[in-house]
């Protein structure tokens, strides 16, 4: 044990402490990148939204053109909400959206939780392989100190 701190003395310490920021900056890069993702299904949810109401007030237009025009806004609601290509704008066309609006929201509620879910067995994972590599680093240097102070009392 007394041969750890003169190891450590000769410069080990410094990199031991390069390590162990180096793991905690994984750490902390990988929760500022959940803290991005996090909120991308809200950001899709009132998105597609926004195109909902556009998509309701050309229904209630009767302009089947407008709608037409804003298909691949809609993605998967499309099929859905939108009448075929060519046909006028259906009698239900509100009663659709709205039925449509509540399956989106149902969708990106599910989409949301699981984002959640995956970001956080990934910080769980990372901070145990960051905890870990630390550890490692922590004995090697230690190790290789107490090896070194052996080398100097046998010589």
């Amino acid at each position: 044990m007394a041969g750890a701190p003169q190891g450590l003395a000769r410069g080990a310490g410094f990199g031991l402490l390069g390590f162990l920021l180096a793991s905690f900056a994984v750490l902390a890069l990988t929760g500022l990148l959940a803290a991005h993702v996090a909120p991308l299904p809200l950001e899709r949810a009132l998105q597609r939204e926004a195109v909902l109401d556009e998509a309701l007030a050309a229904g209630r237009a009767g302009d089947a053109a407008a709608l037409e025009a804003l298909r691949v806004r809609l993605g998967d609601s499309a099929q859905a909400v939108l009448p075929a290509r060519g046909a006028a704008v259906a009698a239900d066309f509100e009663a659709k959206l709205a039925s449509e609006r509540q399956a989106m929201r149902a969708r990106r509620l599910a989409e949301a939780d699981a984002t959640a879910a995956r970001l956080r067995w990934m910080l769980i994972l990372v901070a145990l392989l960051s905890g870990a590599f630390g550890a490692a680093m922590m004995l090697a240097v230690i190790r290789g100190g107490a090896k070194v102070a052996a080398g100097r009392e046998m010589g």
